[in-house]
């Protein structure tokens, strides 16, 4: 275990030193872009003005052929667009694969002060991230980074959500985690080939009456392990997401599961598709009429203590610290989108 006045030092000569705070960014959807395809390259600046988040993916659904065309095209895409306050961030191929070595080598050396995360897939515990963050120390007193690259774990193993803490607090790189459900189904022998979202037979059923058909009730498969997972980021100071959600024909579940991961505490999703992007900027931006309420909380409770009355409902300080996580989210919001900022009355 690393000692805390070692944690924050940088673990090579001349690499950037790590950041004690992590950077307040809006991040409510990380919009996957194939680099290996010409035409989607071609639409990534007009993206770039839609989404918080473009990420170049290396790794799962790119074929084994396509790899090395899809690193040189998210270099080209990085070098030729710019971001402006959108994030730019890649999922490299996973660390024991032929093409991992080589995804962060030739990004970083070409790109790397215009990167802000590297998403790493299948990580089982702290040793992964070790890895990758030595690496990155390397490159970055190589190529004279001037900031420090985040890395942003995916939980898509048994053995990750068995570790899911213990990677949360591993590095003070540390951006994210995102819930991968594909691949952790596989892991966990799951019965389903679904892609996030729930499953018509995973649900409980209300109590007999008589001979009368009995009400079932659909379950959420990821509660457990989102909760685990906001619970371990929170606790590091790190972001929590929700992955991937694959059957883009039906926008109403996947606002539901977004939903579900924006209530329990985390801070986006990813978005595979353009008709996710607003259900995501929807999703992840705080409701009016609820930060109109905060908003009251904070005006009759200015620094948070006693307790108030407000629409018949007692306020008091914890009730305060809620109030102030929505106000603080929609005021990020509104410093992005003229449109919400005026709904929020900010």
């Amino acid at each position: 275990m690393k000692l805390p006045r070692q944690f924050f030092q940088p673990l090579a000569i001349g690499a950037p030193a790590p950041l004690g705070e992590l950077p307040v960014r809006l991040e409510r959807m990380i919009h996957f872009v194939p680099p290996h395809v010409e035409k989607m390259r071609a639409k990534v600046p007009e993206l770039a003005r839609q989404v918080d988040v473009v990420l170049g993916n290396l790794e799962d659904a790119i074929p084994v052929e396509a790899k090395e065309a899809a690193r040189k095209g998210f270099i080209e895409m990085g070098k030729s667009v710019d971001f402006g306050a959108t994030g730019l961030w890649t999922r490299i191929n996973a660390l024991n694969s032929p093409w991992a070595l080589d995804d962060v080598i030739e990004i970083v050396g070409t790109i790397g002060n215009k990167l802000d995360v590297i998403m790493l897939p299948k990580v089982d515990g702290p040793w992964d991230i070790h890895y990758l963050d030595q690496l990155l120390a390397q490159l970055e007193a190589r190529h004279k980074i001037a900031k420090p690259i985040l890395i942003h774990a995916i939980l898509e193993t048994a053995q990750g959500v068995n570790n899911v803490e213990a990677i949360a607090s591993a590095s003070p790189r540390m951006h994210g985690m995102s819930l991968g459900p594909a691949d952790l189904a596989a892991s966990r022998a799951m019965k389903t080939t679904r892609v996030g979202g729930g499953h018509p037979e995973y649900k409980v059923l209300a109590d007999a009456a008589g001979d009368a058909p009995r009400a079932a009730y659909q379950q959420d498969l990821w509660h457990y392990t989102v909760g685990r997972m906001v619970d371990a980021c929170a606790a590091a100071g790190i972001k929590p997401f929700y992955g991937p959600f694959g059957d883009f024909s039906d926008a109403s579940a996947c606002e539901s599961q977004f939903r579900n991961a924006f209530l329990m505490g985390c801070l986006g999703a990813w978005s595979l598709h353009p008709s996710q992007i607003a259900i995501a900027k929807t999703v992840f931006s705080p409701d009016p009429a609820e930060v109109a309420f905060a908003k009251k909380i904070v005006d009759a409770m200015p620094d948070g203590a006693g307790a108030v009355m407000i629409d018949g409902k007692m306020q008091d300080d914890a009730t305060w610290k809620q109030a102030k996580v929505l106000i603080d989210l929609a005021k990020l919001v509104a410093a992005k989108d003229p449109d919400m900022a005026a709904k929020y009355g900010l």
